[in-house]
């Protein structure tokens, strides 16, 4: 088993300053570790941390205490100590991410969003433009669409551009964080396919998903953080 992530007693507070400075809890001692190949699902009631440890592992956050090391270009790389420019180039390169909604660019065709992360990872523009195509006609994105700016797409669509953007790049590691939860159940069936593709070529894959359907045809295993922050007081 070769891993690709590994999570080592990660704690997150969340401070809340309008509040009197109350401190929030949400991660307390997550540890994990995804094997490339793997799909590991992250299972819990609502708020007990799921997207915040996903956005963690991205970098998103900062935390605590704790470790985030990630196979990055041969090495391991602790994203909790890692610099700015070190982050992004971990995001450019090793972790992707789909998310629930595709930050829109102001005047950037569909198509153009979709090829920009194989082309920031030295892809050829004809070989990016090709694949884009290929993800946006399995996701039934029409084509008509592909030379608009999203910002106008229903929110289904703008989704399915977001997912074909997140799998256009073969990242080593692929963070999820619902990206099913707006489409119906073709497009559902298809982003199952894209991500047993991405096992299929080593990629470690964390997920949260909702949909019990399609949480029981990706994932590996469960890792169940509920209750981890429970037991921590909230303090002034």
């Amino acid at each position: 088993m070769t891993l690709a992530l590994k999570v080592s007693d990660v704690h997150k507070t969340f401070v809340l300053h309008n509040q009197n400075g109350i401190r929030l809890p949400v991660l307390a001692g997550a540890s994990l570790s995804v094997a490339a190949g793997e799909c590991v699902v992250l299972h819990g009631r609502s708020g007990s941390g799921k997207s915040t440890l996903l956005r963690t592992l991205y970098g998103n956050y900062l935390t605590d205490t704790g470790r985030i090391e990630v196979m990055h270009q041969g090495q391991w790389l602790d994203m909790t100590q890692a610099s700015p420019r070190a982050l992004v180039n971990v995001r450019r390169q090793t972790i992707g991410w789909v998310s629930q909604f595709l930050r829109v660019i102001p005047r950037i065709s569909a198509l153009e969003v979709v090829m920009q992360p194989m082309i920031e990872q030295g892809g050829e523009r004809a070989e990016a433009r090709r694949r884009a195509e290929h993800l946006l006609t399995r996701l039934n994105v029409p084509e008509h669409l592909w030379q608009l700016a999203p910002a106008t797409f229903s929110g289904g669509e703008q989704q399915r551009v977001n997912i074909a953007r997140g799998f256009i790049a073969d990242y080593p590691v692929l963070l999820l964080d619902e990206p099913t939860a707006s489409l119906d159940a073709a497009n559902r069936a298809v982003v199952v396919e894209l991500i047993h593709e991405a096992k299929a070529r080593g990629a470690a894959i964390v997920g949260i998903f909702h949909d019990e359907d399609v949480r029981e045809q990706v994932a590996d295993r469960l890792y169940d953080i509920q209750s981890r922050a429970d037991a921590w007081p909230v303090m002034q």
